[in-house]
């Protein structure tokens, strides 16, 4: 806890964290402040820089209305409770690391008070690691190796019957030309003759007395 100092009346003291680790882009930031005046209006805003010049979103209230509103860099909202206002912030960058400012305003009725600057919140931003998965196969590996042995057995026993077939086939084809008539037909115009032009010519001496 953040203890305050007792203030003399109509003052504002703002107490903060000095650091704030933030590793999943969502941090909490909270104001403890005392006042020991007589404001029934008050405002309280975030801001960032050492300079204070950006606003990160605000948050005011009396007793019958809140209103809030943000910066439209930043994704932040802010809520009050006794002697404390919460800022949540969430989507953050690493860009958005700084130092960030609570001011805590009495705005009503008068006089107006503000507190003095306090010494900050560095709110770090830590990179998100990017992961990187490496594509999970839908079918395991194991099965695909199977497959891949199964497809490649049968790939080589095709072939193998394939050849086996084609050397048989040569085979009969050779044996059944040994067995080929080699006699050749006759021409079509001996075709009316009593025997072929290549058959040789008798010697009917041999039958004379």
């Amino acid at each position: 806890l953040t203890f305050l100092p007792s203030l003399p009346e109509n003052k504002i003291l703002v107490a903060q964290s000095p650091l704030l680790t933030v590793a999943n882009k969502t941090a909490t930031l909270v104001c403890n402040y005392t006042y020991n005046g007589t404001g029934k209006e008050f405002r309280a805003s975030l801001h960032k820089g050492t300079d204070s010049a950006v606003e990160v979103c605000f948050i005011s209230w009396n007793t019958t209305k809140v209103s809030s509103a943000s910066n439209k860099e930043f994704n932040c909202q802010g809520a009050y409770d006794k002697d404390k206002v919460i800022f949540n912030l969430w989507n953050m960058s690493a860009s958005q690391t700084d130092i960030y400012f609570c001011k805590i305003e009495a705005m009503y009725p008068p006089p107006y008070v503000n507190n003095e600057k306090s010494n900050g919140t560095v709110i770090h931003v830590q990179e998100t690691p990017i992961q990187t998965q490496e594509p999970h196969s839908a079918i395991p590996l194991w099965i695909m190796a199977t497959v891949t042995g199964v497809l490649a057995f049968y790939s080589m026993l095709i072939t193998a019957l394939f050849i086996n077939y084609w050397q048989k086939s040569k085979r009969n084809l050779y044996h059944q030309s040994d067995y080929m008539n080699m006699t050749p037909r006759h021409p079509p115009y001996q075709k009316n003759k009593g025997y072929p032009s290549y058959a040789p010519t008798r010697d009917y001496t041999a039958y004379r007395s």
